[in-house]
């Protein structure tokens, strides 16, 4: 059985205790890895403090050569990496829509080369015979790095690739879950980096805890539960840390009166329900107009009684498991409230029997808002189809919660649906089409889905703190 040891300094770092790593499709233990104690916390986030001096003042260029060079590591070791997050998260190879471990791991891949890309040059404010100002962007010094299990690799690399194109060094914490494929791109990455710019230690929510509050870091980036994240936001108050926190979603979208349903049935389903539901900016909530919306879901079922479900390593499977047992038992319940409160189950409903962690893709009608499962984020392979009057109450109904991270809306009224959409409460909005983030493209949360942004020009500044720098000519 394979193991997987901590990054520290550059060196591998092992531990009497270790994790245990289950493949969710066959809920077997299929690897191990180092279990960090809070000393190994300590010693890999002093090595990022040391490793920051020479790193903040590298020159720009080779730190972006460096990035690059991680790029095609990722895809030099891309047919391993799509292994590991097979294994490691239960989603296939290819999955509904394209959206599987190869986008997840080529994905990575290409957001490292974008991002390598992306300059901060000096904004000058002033130039003449009295003064001369600029602004420029500085490293912060050490960041922590907080992962969750749904996307183990994709989302390390939107944290740490940004901070150090940026000068900064990283101590990262992926869920342990799933921290392989992050331990071995840290591996990989450590035979290009220099010694303490990117390490790794693994363990559960207490080693986390350790990492985000230790006086020495600057800036903690965190992607997961709204709650674990105002607790994070509470002890970083202790030492002012920056912060970035792109917590949980309960995306609402909203399809127009009159819209092609044939057109964009396929497309809404995969948005729900590709990685089984487990996205952040999934399409959680859907509300369509009353006129079609009968007609909606007996297309969506249609598309659901037709998918391949099993383990992800098989060719042409389009959904695999839920990722651990609890999630899938979370799930369960939400279902089970959702029929309490009067929804009618359209399919699904129910665990798939057998080996692995999976549930029965479910479409549920009847409900609105106030019921558990339109209110929640059910974070699963379930969709609750709510049905509206008019576009006002649709606006009103999409709006009623205390997420925002993204929505949409569906119609073939493009200047309507954009203006439907601008009244969105909401980080991102799309327009036909949902969940579509981009590594050019600033992409984050309002409300109790988090602050801060990532990705592109608006992700890198978050990396930075700003100095004024005048010259007196006179």
């Amino acid at each position: 059985m394979k193991h997987y040891p901590m990054i520290i300094n550059g060196h591998a770092i092992d531990s009497h205790d270790r994790l245990s790593i289950v493949n969710p499709a066959t809920s077997e233990v299929f690897a191990t890895c180092a279990r960090a104690s809070e000393h190994h916390v300590d010693t890999a986030v002093h090595a990022a403090k040391m490793a920051f001096t020479d790193w903040s003042i590298r020159p720009d260029q080779e730190r972006k050569a460096l990035i690059h060079e991680l790029g095609a590591l990722i895809e030099e070791h891309k047919d391993e990496l799509i292994e590991l997050v097979v294994c490691e998260t239960g989603k296939p190879v290819v999955g509904l829509g394209g959206v599987g471990a190869t986008m997840e791991v080529m994905g990575a891949s290409i957001w490292s080369h974008v991002t390598a890309d992306i300059n901060l040059p000096d904004e000058i404010i002033q130039d003449d015979e009295t003064a001369y100002v600029a602004v420029t962007r500085k490293p912060l010094g050490v960041v922590a790095s907080v992962t969750p299990w749904n996307w183990p690799l994709l989302i390390a690399i939107w944290h740490l690739i940004a901070a150090i194109r940026a000068g900064n060094t990283v101590v990262i914490k992926p869920s342990e879950l799933t921290p392989l494929t992050t331990a071995r791109f840290v591996q990989l990455a450590n035979s290009v980096l220099p010694p303490g710019v990117l390490n790794i230690v693994m363990g559960a929510g207490d080693i986390g805890q350790r990492l985000t509050s230790a006086p020495a870091v600057n800036k903690v980036v965190f992607t997961g539960s709204t709650a674990t994240g105002k607790r994070i936001m509470a002890a970083a108050s202790n030492s002012l840390k920056r912060l970035v926190l792109e917590l949980g979603g309960n995306d609402a979208a909203i399809v127009l009166p009159g819209s092609n349903l044939d057109r964009i049935a396929s497309d809404i389903f995969a948005a729900a329900f590709h990685n089984n539901g487990q996205t952040c900016a999934c399409l959680k909530r859907l509300y369509v107009h009353e006129s079609q919306y009968g007609a909606l879901c007996e297309r969506l079922v249609a598309v659901a009684r037709g998918l391949k479900i099993g383990n992800g390593l098989n060719p042409d499977i389009e959904l695999g498991p839920i990722q651990n047992e609890a999630q899938r038992t979370i799930v369960e319940n939400l279902v089970a409230a959702a029929t309490r409160e009067g929804g009618q189950i359209l399919c699904g409903g129910k665990r798939i029997e057998g080996l692995g962690y999976f549930y029965e893709p479910t479409l549920v009608a009847g409900l609105t808002n106030g019921c558990e499962l339109v209110d929640q984020e059910q974070f699963g392979p379930v969709l609750p189809i709510i049905s509206y009057p008019s576009i006002k109450e649709a606006i009103r109904l999409a709006n009623d919660s205390p997420n925002g991270l993204g929505g949409s809306v569906w119609g073939d009224d493009l200047a309507q649906a954009e203006e439907v959409g601008r009244q969105l409460e909401c980080g991102t909005v799309w327009i036909n089409g949902h969940g579509g983030v981009q590594p050019d493209a600033p992409f984050g949360g309002v409300k109790e889905s988090g602050f801060g942004v990532e990705f592109g020009r608006f992700g890198l500044e978050e990396c930075t703190s700003i100095q004024t720098v005048k010259i007196h000519r006179q």
